[in-house]
């Protein structure tokens, strides 16, 4: 949809693609537009009319990625807004319902099965709560600089514990298990799979600061501890524990280290390591 201009009428916006319906709520616009064009119903509500429809491309079209000059000049308070007003959606409305339809599903399972399945996806909910509150605190105060730190790990995780839900729906459900809701749960799961992938997608590209290498590529005190921790195989919690800081600072300096030196993947910051002397052989 990147043919969409301010010009166009708002209602004929929502007929090319009914599934900007989320978008248009979120945006906070009231229905009703008549003849009003994209520019005027956004402008009404103070909101940038080309950040708008940038934020409606993202949904619209999965291969759409907006370019430099199209972030340069987008107003990113104005997706700063909606990306909050989505954690709201997200918790208050979705997770919610989701809850709602799982409980159903496992009424006439015995207890052992809707105690170990309400666990995963109560423990879940917390930790996608915990994400967003991080972005809210540390992440869109601090938008467009390079203390905006968006971690892929932590987007991973939300993205692969979805998909487990659905997969422990899909394949391993008790029999004796409610399959009107099953049906239910699971597209639940694959509507909110497909709308936190634009999430995520809006965010890594539209309000990560810029990656700028860093003039002094050398690695702190704290930074050379952790890399070690990593190149061991610990995974950011047990970092966390060790060292007695939070998950997100070690997020924070794992960040500082791909930047600094240029690698990302675990297997290439062993070897990092170990060229450096930071780490023994037999210690791995």
């Amino acid at each position: 949809m990147n043919e969409l201009t301010p010009t166009m009428k708002m209602a004929e916006l929502l007929e090319k693609d009914p599934s900007l319906l989320g978008v248009f709520t979120r945006m906070g616009f009231n229905f009703g537009y008549g003849d009003s064009t994209v520019a005027d119903v956004c402008n009404a509500a103070d909101t940038d009319p080309q950040t708008f429809l940038l934020i409606c491309r993202v949904y619209s079209n999965d291969s759409y990625r907006p370019s430099e000059e199209e972030l340069e000049k987008a107003d990113r308070s104005v997706i700063v807004k909606y990306l909050s007003l989505s954690h709201s959606h997200y918790m208050d409305v979705v997770m919610k319902d989701l809850a709602a339809s799982l409980g159903r599903m496992i009424v006439p399972c015995g207890e052992d099965t809707q105690r170990v399945i309400w666990k995963f996806f109560t423990d879940f909910k917390e930790e996608l709560r915990k994400h967003f509150d991080y972005e809210e605190e540390f992440v869109f105060p601090n938008v467009g600089s390079p203390e905006a730190v968006i971690s892929q790990e932590d987007h991973s995780g939300v993205e692969e514990t979805l998909e487990d839900l659905k997969s422990l729906v899909m394949n391993h459900l008790p029999a004796d298990a409610d399959q009107q809701e099953a049906f239910k749960v699971l597209s639940a799961i694959n509507s909110l799979q497909d709308d936190i992938r634009k999430h995520i997608l809006l965010e890594e590209t539209a309000l990560e600061g810029r990656k700028e290498k860093p003039e002094d590529n050398t690695l702190t005190s704290r930074e050379r501890e952790i890399l070690v921790c990593v190149a061991k195989g610990m995974i950011n919690k047990e970092i966390a524990d060790q060292l007695n800081i939070s998950i997100h600072t070690v997020i924070t300096h794992r960040k500082n280290i791909t930047q600094k030196t240029g690698i990302k993947t675990v297997a290439g910051l062993t070897v990092y390591a170990l060229l450096n002397n930071l780490l023994e052989v037999e210690s791995i």
